[in-house]
Formats: C-alpha cells, structure tokens, sequence
C-alpha cells in the first residue's frame, strides 16, 4: 500500500515549510512546520485527503520529519493531534522528541 505513494517532497521556506506527498488530480497530503532557531521545530499541522486514507501517508510525513529531525541534531515539539499521537505510538522517537 505505502509503497504506492509518491516520494515526499520538502519545502523550506525559512522559518516555516511542510512535507508534502502529492497524488492524483492535485491532491496533497501535507504536515506543515515552524522552526524555532536552529535546533526545534513545531509539528502544527497534518492534513491528508481522502485520496490517500489508509495509506499510511500522515504516518510517512511524520516519519520523514523524525528522520530529518535526527539526521540534523534537532527536536520537535509535535503540537499537531496526529503527529502528537504517532509520538505516543512510537516511543523510539523520544531521541527527537522536545520533552
């Protein structure tokens, strides 16, 4: 099933960017950030459309998040209700997780 889905895409615009995978007819699952200097970044949105549920696709963009996170020596502070859930859900992430 996931491995069906597109590659996600980064885009950095600064203080702010998102993770996107981009489907069929222009759809768009997202997860949007902010960062806080240089070593955090707030998770404060997650959205995925229904071309993509039970795709695992909101579990990717968060993945993909903790992985870039670790690889750069940062933190995140999930403040959106999923990304706060998939924090719960796998407490090996608590390298990267902002206590």
């Amino acid at each position: 099933m996931a491995d069906q889905l597109p590659e996600i895409e980064l885009e950095d615009h600064g203080s702010k960017g998102r993770y996107v995978l981009r489907g069929p007819g222009g759809a768009e699952a997202e997860m949007t950030f902010t960062k806080i200097g240089e070593h955090q970044l707030i998770i404060d949105h997650t959205e995925v459309p229904d071309v993509f549920r039970g795709q695992g696709a909101g579990l990717r963009l968060v993945t993909r998040a903790v992985e870039d996170a670790r690889a750069a020596n940062k933190k995140i502070i999930p403040l959106c209700p999923f990304a706060n859930a998939q924090f719960r859900r796998h407490p090996e992430w608590a390298d990267v997780l902002k206590q």
